[in-house]
């Protein structure tokens, strides 16, 4: 492996969470060996180890040597080709190769397995319920949903609703319910023909009643949590752990949240009294989770959200945490959320999905 390439894999275990992360999302691999100052590797950390990370702490300042792993598998170099039994023996998927001085020289990786390779992940979400909220009129993307309703407007040539539906179906989902007003006959008669092996239940509103409003006319009570999901967002990420996740917190409320980076495109300056300047910086990076639009719910919350009432998902939330109520947070990294609100975001959707050849 060039060293441009290994380069993507390797980490010094004085950086931050959140730039383990981006390197993460670049390299797809999920994972990043750990080097000290003397670039010699001294741990390993995965996209899972971070977020349990966040999970517990909820840290982003952290760095990278409170989190990984000390003591990973290694082969050295004269050993290079029995990596493929050692891989298998300890049932790991990325293994460095190092000179005699714990450099690193190459990484051998595995074959990726389908999904999460956990036995029976694919089929998780069978018998679980999944909401689409597709009412709105997506105004941000006017003029396209002048003539397309925002569900039906295609990502490649594959409407933004049907991936969705797609995603949720490799995990075992087939009972859906669409909420929908905005051109909703188009949104019937387009998956009237493109729904083979699911259930999709349409919930009709008269009136837009916000993101939560609308499920206090799905006509009955769920028996087991309930998934729901914004029309115009793609998310890449585990549904099955995200599901268990839910299930080993017990929370009431779970929102998918991810990453988000924003440079300041000036420099700032830090002051005190008197306009004293304590200190300036250039063009810092500050990072927040963000909402990304996708949520489980337990079925008692639905009687929590009044009747025909504009009410929000966030409204929801803020009335839970008000009242001391459990609400839960599953983090992805920045380059698992795919928003398709605005054209930008579209082109970077089609981009990561890489759809320019289709």
């Amino acid at each position: 492996m060039k060293a441009e390439r290994l380069d993507a894999y390797v980490i010094r275990q004085s950086a931050s969470v959140v730039e383990a992360m981006q390197k993460i999302d670049l390299n797809a691999r999920g994972i990043l060996f750990v080097t000290d100052e003397e670039e010699k590797l001294s741990g390993v950390i995965t996209d899972g180890d971070i977020r349990r990370w966040l999970l517990k702490t909820g840290d982003l300042k952290g760095d990278v040597q409170q989190i990984m792993n000390k003591d990973p598998k290694v082969i050295y170099s004269k050993g290079e080709k029995a990596a493929k039994a050692f891989m298998e023996q300890y049932t790991i998927t990325a293994l460095p190769v190092l000179t005699s001085d714990n450099h690193i020289s190459d990484i051998i990786f595995k074959e990726a397995q389908k999904a999460s390779g956990k036995p029976g992940s694919q089929r998780v979400l069978d018998g679980i319920p999944v909401v689409i909220m597709a009412g709105g009129k997506g105004t941000r993307l006017y003029p396209f949903t002048k003539i397309l309703p925002k569900p039906l407007i295609p990502i490649g040539d594959i409407p933004i609703m049907e991936r969705i539906i797609n995603i949720f179906r490799s995990f075992g989902a087939k009972d859906f319910y669409a909420t929908v007003n905005y051109r909703k006959s188009m949104i019937k008669s387009y998956f009237a023909e493109n729904t083979p092996g699911i259930r999709l239940n349409y919930v009709e509103e008269e009136k837009p009643l916000g993101t939560a409003g609308s499920l206090s006319l799905l006509g009955h009570t769920f028996d087991t949590p309930f998934l729901v999901t914004n029309c115009d967002v793609l998310i890449h990420a585990d549904y099955a752990d995200i599901f268990h996740y839910h299930q080993r917190a017990g929370n009431e409320l779970t929102i998918v949240t991810a990453l988000k980076n924003i440079v300041v495109p000036y420099g700032v300056i830090h002051s005190s009294e008197n306009g004293r300047i304590d200190s300036m910086e250039e063009k810092p990076r500050l990072s927040y989770f963000v909402n990304t639009g996708m949520y489980i719910l337990e079925p008692k919350l639905l009687e929590d959200i009044p009747k025909d009432t504009f009410f929000h998902m966030t409204d929801l939330a803020d009335k839970l945490l008000k009242e001391g109520r459990k609400v839960g947070m599953y983090p992805i990294s920045e380059d698992s959320f795919l928003d398709m609100g605005e054209f930008e975001e579209m082109r970077r959707m089609e981009e990561k999905l890489n759809l320019k050849a289709e």
